[in-house]
């Protein structure tokens, strides 16, 4: 990294700080933060709000109004350079007259990859790149894997006791974990697009699946249902309350005819719901689908991210077809102590422990006297 002054790392940490703000609102674009100095004060600031709103250089040029002429600007990504829903930012600056721009990462966007730095440095800017990309890049990951690949970022989510067990025999699952980790799970719910469940999960707990934060603007994520057979009860919660969010469930193209007029007419009433979707795929054995045709679907739909919060089957299922970016474990001081309850995962593990999933933990939070481990898988190779 090239030699950045401390004054330079200041400003561009207040660029990563506002960044963070349009967490929930720009998907599929990248939250981007800009802060403009001039003769080491800081006189215009802003970030990306919202998915087809103004970029952040604009807010931040605009607050400087002309005395940004000679200044200097910071910015967590590179200023694009293509008409988008927004005219390209990198002219914005060349036109505000700004001397030296500090950018932490060049963009991954193939519509942009280096051009707007070019833009920039051909205007006579001078252009430093590099400060505090890996943070940058930790920021915006949601937005690196939705451009550089054809799935969405998929977060693995697990309330779970010390020994492992995220309900009882009954099913009883309220509450393992305590009300501070369950606004951090609130948390990351905002932050999608999407989140999904198995239609077991509905069943048994009748969830909301919304996103709940202590000011009440929670943004609710597409609320995505897994239903080969349409088991979902008219009543449930999920397709039935306020919310502006959608509810998707994905069901099997061919269902059995012994009770297909059933469920044909069952998926009748389901399409009369508002905010209700169904989306049909090919399932194998009444109850498998081919989870990565659907997350490319997914990402079709420009969903760029999603929380796995299903039950043990569906998670065993990410964790064996290596889906899984992020793992979020939220750990209780609580001991189930039986072998009777529902661990959290079903199906298969490897013969030999060596063989076991194995994660880097990046980052690990006290909540109350309950524990959050954030980590990601080694050496993956999908």
């Amino acid at each position: 990294m090239q030699n950045f002054s401390i004054d330079d790392q200041k400003y561009m940490a207040r660029a990563l700080n506002l960044a963070r703000r349009g967490e929930g609102s720009t998907s599929p674009n990248p939250m981007v933060g800009a802060v403009v100095v001039k003769d080491g004060e800081i006189i215009g600031e802003g970030y990306h709000q919202q998915y087809g709103g103004p970029h952040a250089e604009v807010f931040a040029l605009e607050a400087a109004g002309e005395a940004a002429r000679g200044a200097e600007i910071y910015v967590t990504l590179e200023p694009c350079s293509h008409y988008g829903k927004t005219p390209p930012c990198a002219q914005k600056v060349i036109d505000s007259g700004i001397k030296r721009a500090v950018i932490a990462m060049v963009d991954p966007n193939p519509e942009v990859a280096g051009r707007g730095i070019e833009m920039l440095k051909e205007a006579g800017i001078e252009v430093e790149v590099g400060l505090f990309q890996e943070k940058a890049e930790v920021l915006n990951e949601i937005f690196l894997k939705y451009i550089q690949s054809e799935y969405p970022f998929v977060y693995l989510k697990k309330a779970q006791t010390l020994d492992g067990y995220i309900a009882t025999s009954t099913g009883d699952s309220k509450w393992i974990t305590n009300s501070k980790a369950r606004l951090e799970g609130h948390k990351l719910r905002h932050r999608v697009d999407a989140i999904m469940v198995g239609i077991g999960t509905v069943l048994a707990d009748d969830p909301s699946l919304t996103a709940r934060l202590e000011d009440k603007n929670g943004i609710d994520p597409l609320r995505i249902i897994l239903d080969p057979l349409l088991d979902i009860p008219l009543d449930a919660k999920i397709i039935n309350q306020q919310s502006e969010a959608e509810t998707l469930i994905i069901c099997a193209d061919d269902f059995p005819p012994a009770r297909a007029s059933t469920i044909l007419t069952k998926k009748k009433k389901l399409m009369e719901k508002e905010q209700v979707q169904l989306l049909s795929f090919k399932a194998e054995n009444d109850d498998y689908f081919e989870l990565r045709e659907i997350l490319k679907t997914l990402h079709q739909r420009k969903i760029s991210s999603l929380l796995v919060e299903g039950g043990a089957r569906l998670s065993h299922t990410f964790l064996q077809e290596d889906l899984v970016d992020k793992f979020y474990y939220f750990i209780a001081p609580k001991i189930y102590g039986g072998s009777d309850g529902i661990a959290s995962f079903c199906g298969s593990g490897p013969k030999m422990m060596s063989a076991a999933v194995e994660l880097k933990i990046t980052e690990q939070k006290n909540l109350g006297d309950n524990i959050l481990l954030i980590g990601e898988r080694k050496n993956t190779q999908s």
